[in-house]
């Protein structure tokens, strides 16, 4: 498995797409839903899936085929939310992925278009 995290428009994707030699059919899109289609090589928007877990109240996945690139937009920093689904959110997400980069192959941030090696 290999994490790509990365704020919005940060050009994840195409990043992505060019290291991992993917297709647009590769890719999942998550939604506020909390299933993974895993079928998929990609799955893409992962703190969608993250968001849809906290609101459901269920623990997300943390296996994955030895293929598959997760991509997580960064919403692990910032101020604290006052909300309460906002703050299980990013705790979650925070979790979720120091127990997946754990397991990853590679961690590498996206910033401007450029690639930081987190994890080589």
């Amino acid at each position: 498995m290999d994490i790509i995290i990365g704020g919005v428009y940060q050009g994840k994707l195409d990043y992505a797409k060019a290291q991992f030699s993917l297709t647009d059919s590769d890719v999942f899109f998550c939604s506020e839903c909390p299933v993974l289609d895993l079928t998929k090589r990609c799955i893409y928007g992962f703190e969608q899936y993250l968001r849809a877990c906290a609101q459901s109240s269920i623990l997300p996945q943390t296996e994955y085929p030895a293929e598959t690139v997760l991509i997580c937009e960064d919403i692990f920093c910032g101020i604290v939310p006052m909300e309460d689904l906002e703050r299980k959110w990013r705790d979650l997400a925070g979790r979720t992925l120091t127990v997946l980069a754990s397991k990853a192959n590679t961690v590498t941030r996206i910033f401007c278009g450029l690639p930081q090696q987190l994890k080589p």
